[in-house]
């Protein structure tokens, strides 16, 4: 498995561009399921997670091209319709094709997905909408069967716990387009991805409205065609860049960069002292060109993940990374996944303190970082360790960072576009599940905090 090798202290400035989000790439892909025609994207970053789902598609029947960034699917086999467990394993998205499939094929098999490192995601919601829509389910060895000759029209609640369910919502509508009559989901995930795969698939000829909105309606179409779509910008993508500038005193300007999806974050980020500014005249604010500076003494700050427009979980971990390094005590409280703290321990071996009381986490700043060997866990807490693999002192090794290509395209490549110094170590320079690297001398402290 590869690791990156960081030296730290070295200011992050330059000019990037945020790549289209992988969160709704999945189930816009997913969607291209509903008809047999052609569906064009434009803007799919190229990560591990979209390469396995293009695999799931072609199993499923679909003959999926990619050049550069543009992916083409068109289904030439609907006779297909089961997602393998070989497959679904390797991403929890997978199950976004359930609603698509059972919508369009009228039957569908899919392994049950399992859970993540920082706890169980379950998709219970999605399986009662889809019975709220007329599908037949049971489970077999692991897998989900469903079937229904036509789902039919339903108001549905899709609550949960811990706020309303994204993919279940995706799963929902995108079956309720075939349905005959109207569905209403209330309680739906207000997520602009939910927006982005709602503009796909009324462009397929849908008729849906009321997308980022708590209530969602549907009214049923025969059947849906050919559509060509451009991929909304990664929020988290475009979040973690900023964190990063901040995190290295950094000056930063960012292409296609989010500012209306991420104003929670931007908010806690000003109180910081990590300001980010629009610079161009766009009158999108969904993708426009923002510059990131931080002030010199960073501040603590108190938030609570929310789902959208609150403060995603998805950037909880590399905020806590950056207030390690402010003056004073920050409080984080997960209200999404609270057992998601798996970068805890590890950014304690860098010299963090973290006290963790349940789903809260204090964080008393430090005046510095320290280079360590750390384990990359999951996705978000991976890319928490090395951006303060980026402020520390010394070498700092991320190891199992096959987990970062799931979410960020190349990340050691953009980062070191921007001066880091940052290098990936493959597989045949690891010894013991540790990488063998050549030992250089600190580099001077980024002054962040002194």
């Amino acid at each position: 498995m590869d690791a990156f090798s960081i030296h730290g202290g070295k200011r992050l400035t330059g000019s990037i561009s945020v790549d289209g989000s992988k969160n709704a790439s999945l189930p816009l892909l997913a969607a291209s399921l509903l008809t047999n025609e052609t569906v064009t994207f434009d803007c799919v970053p190229e990560l591990s997670d979209i390469e396995n789902m293009g695999k799931l598609l072609a199993e499923l029947g679909c003959d999926v091209s990619r050049d550069d960034k543009t992916v083409t699917v068109t289904t030439v086999d609907e006779s297909k319709s089961h997602a393998r467990y070989d497959i679904v394993r390797t991403m929890r998205a997978s199950v976004c094709v359930l609603g698509p499939l059972l919508a369009r094929r009228g039957e569908v098999r899919v392994s049950m997905p399992g859970g993540c490192a920082f706890g169980d995601r379950p998709i219970d919601l999605h399986l009662r909408g889809l019975e709220a829509l007329g599908a037949k389910i049971e489970l077999d060895g692991g897998n989900i069967i469903a079937k229904a000759d036509r789902l039919r029209g339903a108001t549905i609640f899709l609550g949960g716990p811990f706020g309303s369910t994204v993919l279940g919502t995706a799963n929902i509508m995108s079956a309720a387009t075939l349905a005959e009559g109207r569905t209403i989901i209330e309680s739906a995930a207000c997520e602009p991805e939910i927006t982005d795969l709602a503009i796909l698939l009324n462009a397929m000829g849908a008729k849906i409205s009321g997308a980022g909105t708590p209530r969602i309606t549907i009214d049923g179409v025969e059947e849906l065609g050919s559509a060509k779509h451009t991929v909304m910008p990664d929020r988290i993508v475009a979040g973690t860049w900023a964190i990063a500038a901040g995190m290295t005193n950094g000056d930063v300007t960012i292409e296609r960069f989010p500012l209306d999806h991420l104003l929670a974050v931007t908010d806690v980020l000003s109180t910081v002292g990590v300001h980010v500014q629009q610079t161009d005249s766009s009158q999108d604010p969904r993708s426009c060109t923002v510059q990131v500076i931080s002030d010199r003494h960073l501040k603590p700050v108190m938030f609570t993940t929310q789902p959208f427009p609150g403060f995603p979980t998805d950037l909880q971990a590399q905020t806590m990374a950056l207030l390690c390094l402010s003056r004073g005590n920050s409080i984080i409280t997960e209200k999404i996944y609270p057992e998601r703290f798996m970068h805890v321990p590890e950014l304690s071996r860098m010299g963090a303190k973290l006290v963790r009381q349940g789903a809260t986490v204090i964080v008393q700043g430090v005046d510095h970082l320290v280079g360590a060997p750390v384990m990359a866990s999951d996705l978000r807490a991976s890319a928490s360790l090395v951006l303060a693999g980026l402020a520390a002192e010394g070498e700092t090794t991320v190891s199992r960072v096959y987990h970062l290509d799931r979410g960020y395209a190349s990340m050691e490549k953009t980062l070191a576009s921007l001066g880091a110094d940052i290098t990936r170590i493959t597989d045949d320079a690891i010894v013991d599940g540790l990488p063998i690297v050549e030992t250089v001398t600190p580099k001077k402290l980024i002054q962040t905090n002194s």
